[in-house]
């Protein structure tokens, strides 16, 4: 089988618990490079996962012409430049959530990919899950009739402080952090933007979202509402995500997490009987890596378009202008 010599920009958590064991899965993936700001992480990491070689320094990786694909775990605010230079080195990427800050600079860097000539994906790793594709299905095919009101909640416990999410400078917070997962999926089932946005903030000291609401409505008479936020204690690491679509026939609701590998659930309601379905979930790290792989390799499209992204990031700027989180001293 044909692989991708991926590179890895970074040491980050999500990169070292989540992405990196999904490239280990990943058939068509050879974990090639690993950059670290310091040698000696990026070498600790290369002999943890088995990576060929290790870099001092992001540009060394991208410097390097036996890269192919670039995934991106960095902070949120050196999304946007990093991806930029891996365009710019002729290498594919997987970027993180949220791609860029704002709607504009998403759209550039898709443009950027276009005109190089390589794919640039977004990493919502749950798109490519066959739970959120049996979600989907039973919308399709009318199994609820037709969507009135969409709910989506997620909430963790609270950060410490020294958590880059909890940073406004890194573009941190409740919505960049987590809203972006329940937009995504609203725009996932439905495939439609919404008409109208109301949302509300509670703030920290540094002020940053720590827990967002918000209203949206669209065109064909269906309503949503999404919660985010980071409200349970921290020294009880916790977590609840939820999703209830109601339908003129019927209802579906499941607490299954985003992201979550095994098996999942959610619960069909028909006339007011219960039926709970069932779906298993490989690694969806995995499944995101292997389905960019076939993108490089097989000219597939990818499952997190360009399309796709523009549009959730049109979807959160309109909820981040609501709280005001880009004003200054917001409390």
């Amino acid at each position: 089988m044909e692989k991708i010599r991926w590179g890895v920009l970074g040491t980050a958590g999500i990169a070292r618990d989540c992405s990196i064991p999904g490239m280990q899965k990943a058939e068509n993936c050879e974990r090639y490079g690993i950059a670290g700001r310091s040698l000696k992480k990026a070498e600790d990491y290369k002999d943890m996962f088995g990576f060929e070689k290790a870099y001092e320094g992001y540009e060394a990786l991208l410097s390097d012409p036996k890269v192919q694909a670039v995934y991106i775990p960095l902070p949120n605010n050196l999304h946007y430049e990093w991806v930029k230079k891996a365009i710019a080195a002729g290498k594919h990427v997987l970027c993180e959530k949220p791609l860029a800050p704002t709607p504009k600079q998403t759209a550039e860097l898709f443009e950027a990919a276009k005109e190089k000539g390589v794919f640039l994906m977004e990493a919502y790793a749950y798109i490519h899950s066959p739970f959120v594709t049996a979600l989907k299905k039973e919308i399709e095919e009318g199994t609820i009739g037709e969507i009135r009101y969409i709910e989506s909640q997620f909430l963790t416990s609270y950060y410490d402080k020294s958590n880059i999410r909890l940073h406004k400078e890194n573009y941190g917070g409740a919505v960049y952090d987590l809203g972006c997962y329940n937009t995504s999926m609203l725009l996932k089932l439905l495939e439609d933007m919404p008409s109208r946005v109301k949302a509300m903030a509670q703030y920290d000291e540094n002020g940053v979202d720590v827990y967002t609401a918000a209203l949206l409505n669209y065109e064909n008479d269906v309503r949503a509402s999404i919660t985010c936020g980071m409200i349970f204690e921290k020294d009880k690491p916790h977590r609840y995500d939820r999703l209830y679509i109601h339908g003129t026939k019927g209802d579906i609701k499941s607490d299954t997490e985003f992201n979550q590998e095994g098996n999942a659930s959610y619960t069909l309601i028909i006339e007011g009987k219960e039926q709970i379905r069932n779906v298993y979930c490989p690694h969806n790290y995995q499944l995101e890596i292997e389905q960019l792989g076939r993108c490089i390799i097989e000219g597939e499209t990818p499952v997190v378009t360009a399309d796709f992204s523009i549009k959730n990031a049109k979807i959160l700027d309109a909820i981040l202008q609501e709280i005001g989180y880009f004003e200054s001293n917001v409390m």
